[in-house]
């Protein structure tokens, strides 16, 4: 009987660097390990998009399309290559025109990328629509992602003025039903897969299970499991994910792995063996790259979030203690049983073991993303008010509520954690809830960025807008961003082709500063070019005067192709102008 395959999405150089090191992979970091990921053979390798294209600009100085095409021609068609994109969103706030889209993704397309993963962060399926539609046009895989996400958790003082006030708070929002529904409807749209996409971690192994369980009873086409360890369910999810039947699972090499990024393929690697389930990954090549991200990860050390690396370990030779190999054979046991409360002791004893890092405890209590948790508490320290984040988190889920309780998913998280903290700081002097507030707070709850999974109240809506009917983006009042034209650089333009005109329309401040930049340098080394070819030809003019009898000498400078000037004083620079 042949043994049930089971395809392994990389995402170790985008989403295992984004989680752990700030997205500073320099491109001769990443040059390192590509020949041993082109050995690796995993199906996928998740590296561009996200945090990417912004950050290596910002911080690097580098080219998110060069990125891009040098992972390309050195993994080949070994592994199809994938993106992250939020839909009509790309990496903004507001829904872009259809011709930026377009463009987007057939050039993103072009240079490499075989799958591109759309969610939207509303969950909104109108706002992955077009990208759909362009990414099947250029010949990518359109996989649609579901932001999962969790029903607001209501302090007790909450749920009773609530009760007191005879007002039902929103429940059972974010259903197993409600997460089919929006799978159906985006296989529908021509999803070629469908991803899980928990951010937050927040996907418990016995809901992971369940969910899979429908999808696969009901959805026709793969699906995959992405999510990350933050709250300590990750490894033991995957594995829930794995028992019932997933495609494809999300994981990072071993250095790259666990705390806020997802689960390293190396334990998946041990639990399918002992499942009989073929990855098709050559494990080798994985112990290779791990080598070379060792490294790396001190090279990144300033921005290690978690500054300790796992234990080291070869998961090929090295024998696993019998205590650890038994915790592996118990949480598969507990895997096809549904005991979650084992399953999660025997995963995180397995992480434990291996120094993973323990489950962030705050992130797990508040229910929402580890960077969103961080981001709240530093705006809350730069205003000398951290004290008052406990506030904080028991006001996000009124926040939500009041701007149709959104997914807690970039861009969606920022935009209520800013809110929460500005609701705190009205409380703080005696002003009403939402006196203070963020223009995207605003459009999120005027319906700019798409339609929210439950209505905004249109009283509310009206008294923080100014409108009371949903008011969707329009896309003519698109303004394109101006391409500056360098009368100093030689009339260089600031883009000179499409792919630096989409990096300006899509991260405009940072894209603007990066490429003139590029305008810079070109120019310099142009100047230097010209002159070294003047320096050049001054040279094989005087080799070739040098050449000449005395009497073709004074016939040349009779003649005028030589002056007395030149003879006199034949510096190359000077014999360049003969």
């Amino acid at each position: 009987m042949s043994k049930r395959s089971l395809k392994i999405r990389d995402l170790t150089l985008r989403d295992g660097q984004q989680s752990l090191f700030a997205t500073r992979m320099t491109q001769d970091q990443v040059n390192r390990v590509l020949p041993y990921f082109r050995e690796a053979r995993f199906y996928a390798l998740e590296v561009w998009g996200g945090a990417v294209p912004d950050s290596i600009m910002r911080y690097l100085s580098e080219n998110p399309w060069t990125r891009l095409e040098s992972i390309k021609e050195a993994i080949g068609d070994v592994s199809l290559l994938t993106a992250l994109s939020r839909g009509r969103n790309l990496f903004g706030y507001n829904p872009y025109p259809e011709e930026v889209i377009e463009g987007f993704n057939r050039n993103a397309i072009k240079s490499g990328i075989g799958i591109m993963r759309i969610f939207d962060a509303l969950n909104d399926v109108d706002n992955m629509k077009s990208t759909i539609k362009y990414v099947k046009q250029s010949g990518g895989i359109a996989d649609c992602a579901i932001s999962f996400t969790v029903d607001p958790k209501f302090s007790a003082r909450q749920k009773f003025r609530s009760w007191i006030h005879f007002k039902a708070l929103p429940h059972d929002i974010f259903t197993i039903d409600y997460f089919v529904e929006k799978a159906r409807q985006m296989e529908a749209l021509g999803a070629d897969m469908i991803s899980i996409k928990d951010m937050a971690g927040l996907i418990s192994p016995s809901q992971t299970g369940k969910l899979i369980g429908r999808l696969k009873a009901e959805v026709r086409v793969p699906i995959d499991f992405h999510t990350h360890c933050t709250p300590g369910y990750g490894l033991a999810s995957v594995l829930s994910a794995i028992v019932n039947g997933v495609d494809i699972v999300d994981t990072n090499i071993w250095s790259f792995a666990g705390g806020p990024a997802a689960p390293a393929y190396e334990l998946i690697h041990i639990f399918c063996d002992k499942l009989g389930i073929d990855t098709g990954v050559n494990p080798e090549a994985v112990l290779a790259i791990d080598k070379e991200l060792k490294e790396i990860r001190k090279e990144l050390a300033e921005f290690d979030t978690c500054k300790q690396p796992p234990l080291d370990f070869d998961f090929i030779h090295d024998k696993l203690p019998k205590e650890i190999n038994k915790l592996f054979v118990k949480a598969i046991y507990m895997a096809k049983h549904d005991k979650e409360e084992d399953l999660l002791k025997a995963c995180l004893e397995i992480e434990k073991y291996f120094k993973f890092p323990e489950p962030d405890e705050a992130v797990k209590k508040a229910e929402i993303p580890g960077g969103m948790y961080t981001n709240m508490h530093a705006q809350l320290k730069q205003l000398k008010l951290d004290h008052l984040l406990p506030r904080v988190l028991e006001l996000v889920p009124l926040v939500r509520i009041k701007s149709g309780c959104p997914p807690l998913v970039t861009p969606t998280s920022q935009i209520v954690g800013v809110q929460a903290v500005n609701c705190v700081i009205d409380e703080n002097k005696d002003l009403p809830y939402f006196s203070t507030k963020s223009i995207q707070f605003v459009n999120l709850v005027k319906g700019i960025y798409g339609r929210t999974p439950i209505p905004v109240d249109p009283d509310f809506r009206e008294q923080l807008t100014g409108v009371r009917e949903e008011t969707p983006y329009d896309t003519k009042n698109y303004k394109k961003q101006e391409n500056t034209v360098f009368e100093e650089y030689g009339e260089m333009k600031l883009a000179d082709n499409e792919k630096d005109e989409l990096l300006l329309e899509l991260f405009p401040t940072v894209a603007r500063d990066f490429l003139q930049k590029c305008v810079e340098e070109k120019y310099t080394e142009n100047i230097h070019q010209i002159e070294e070819e003047k320096r050049r030809k001054a040279r094989e003019a005087r080799e070739a005067y040098e050449r000449l009898s005395p009497q073709e000498k004074r016939d040349r400078l009779m003649q005028g192709l030589y002056s007395w000037h030149e003879l006199s004083f034949p510096e190359e620079e000077d014999l360049g102008r003969s």
